[in-house]
């Protein structure tokens, strides 16, 4: 028989702050309960659940509000990658995935969950890509990677002009 508890915290799947949910009466007794998560769904509780309503939506205004900024800074936020290619092709040698994507939002200063990027397939080609990061379950940014391969060698001065006269570098020779 399930029981009713009042949640304290948000737990994924199951609700959010004074929400009253049922569960099996194992899980709330094991689990819940002992780690301070939800309280038993009694009249003395319910009354709590106002409080626990009011810190709920100013969490969720301060998240929404944070969410709604950082969307506009990685609107504006360009990734550059550089992969080798094959010449004159536009695939690359390796690929480009959330981990890499993450990684370099870190190095640009924004903390992202590489979870939060979605992304279906590693990108794999040369280019411009849009990628969807989802900040909330409402707001959404979009990143703009790009792919580049590296600039080609260009010898130092001195050795293209030695090259260019057709010499080549004295060795020593051992006497």
């Amino acid at each position: 028989m399930p029981v009713e508890v009042i949640l304290k915290t948000k737990i994924e799947g199951l609700g959010s702050e004074a929400d009253i949910v049922s569960v099996k009466p194992g899980y709330a007794r094991n689990f819940l309960l002992p780690k301070d998560f939800a309280a038993p769904a009694t009249l003395a509780t319910k009354r709590q659940v106002e409080e626990l309503k009011r810190k709920r939506a100013e969490r969720e205004a301060a998240e929404m509000n944070a969410a709604q900024e950082l969307a506009g800074k990685l609107g504006k936020l360009k990734l550059v990658f550089i992969l080798e290619s094959g010449e004159g092709q536009d695939k690359v040698f390796g690929a480009i995935t959330t981990h890499d994507i993450a990684t370099k939002l870190k190095e640009a200063g924004h903390d992202i969950d590489r979870k939060k990027i979605d992304l279906a397939k590693p990108i794999k080609e040369l280019g411009e890509h849009e990628v969807v990061l989802k900040l909330t379950t409402d707001i959404h940014a979009k990143l703009n990677v790009t792919v580049n391969h590296p600039a080609p060698k260009v010898a130092p001065a001195a050795e293209a002009a030695t090259e260019a006269k057709g010499g080549k570098k004295a060795k020593a020779k051992k006497a």
